[in-house]
């Protein structure tokens, strides 16, 4: 008897669903609206994300070393930092790699690399640079270098200077201002949701009072409020489903022409190539976000008809 009821159902949302074509279409159009909201703030979010990461990324901390130092102490010395949980990676630059990329940054300044010729050594020492998984733990990685005490084989110390002091008001302006964004973007994400949901809710209540008088004949004749509620419910994930369908389509053109643009940012974040790699991520995200709120807003709106 059930599964009898529920194929009634179903038909009866399909039917409902074609019969009023106008106002079908007037929930579609609004449903759109509320889930290319959603879908643009996933791109959002990814390019706030990837803005951050790069943002992260040229934030280091450098160790200069003493042209004394021996090569098999600062790479113990990098093992010995690689251990440490709050690092993400070290790179190592040689004496002569350091001289080198001098020399590349100056390559226009003749009077500059004059004078280095004239030297009868490398002025420069070995560079250990240090990237921590989060901007805010660079002080813990500083305050680990001060606290031991960095000598080579012969008991000397290796270590020129640590620049985190140099960088540490940049740094802790960072780690504020990404704990800022994240915040803001969370509540702003909550509260367009929250808006695009009602707005898809009092659409489709409107939907629904148009059928009020056939929701009284059906009460009036004894149907129960499962076999009156079904069918709004069914058309409202019909809306949601048809209106996925539509956004994720009005998204691919968009995204491909935004693709090239975006990329040409300095964080190279690419709108298209982020659809078509996250395709099945944003499908579901948006086609059971559609469904959900559709048969939810059903749900709350028919609820008040069903009141005796």
């Amino acid at each position: 008897m059930i599964w009898v009821d529920t194929k009634r159902i179903i038909k009866s949302g399909f039917f409902n669903f074609s019969r009023n074509a106008f106002v079908s279409l007037s929930s579609v159009l609004v449903m759109i609206i509320t889930l290319s909201v959603i879908c643009s703030l996933i791109f959002i979010s990814a390019f706030l994300n990837t803005s951050l990461d790069t943002i992260k990324s040229k934030v280091d901390v450098n160790v200069y070393f003493t042209r004394a130092a021996q090569e098999s102490d600062i790479q113990q010395m990098q093992k010995t930092l690689e251990a440490l949980p709050e690092v993400l990676s070290t790179t190592y630059v040689s004496r002569e790699q350091a001289l080198q990329d001098f020399k590349d940054r100056h390559e226009n300044d003749q009077f500059t690399l004059q004078a280095l010729n004239e030297l009868d050594d490398n002025p420069l020492g070995a560079v250990l640079n240090i990237k921590a998984k989060d901007p805010s733990q660079y002080e813990s990685i500083a305050q680990f270098l001060d606290s031991k005490a960095i000598v080579g084989s012969d008991g000397v110390s290796i270590v020129d200077k640590v620049n985190f002091n140099q960088n540490r008001v940049a740094i802790e302006q960072l780690s504020r201002i990404i704990s800022s964004a994240s915040k803001l973007g969370s509540i702003l994400t909550l509260l367009l949701v929250f808006i695009s949901v009602m707005i898809t809710l009092n659409t489709i209540r409107l939907a629904i009072y148009v059928s009020r008088e056939e929701i009284s004949v059906m009460r009036l004749v004894g149907a129960s409020n499962y076999y009156v509620r079904g069918p709004f419910v069914v058309v409202g994930t019909i809306y949601g489903a048809v209106s996925g369908v539509l956004t994720l389509l009005l998204f691919y053109p968009i995204t491909y022409y935004l693709g090239e643009s975006s990329r040409s940012l300095y964080i190279g974040f690419n709108a298209f190539a982020y659809y078509t790699q996250n395709f099945g991520q944003i499908f579901l995200i948006i086609m059971a976000s559609g469904m959900l709120i559709g048969a939810i807003s059903s749900y709350l709106a028919v609820r008040k008809y069903l009141k005796t």
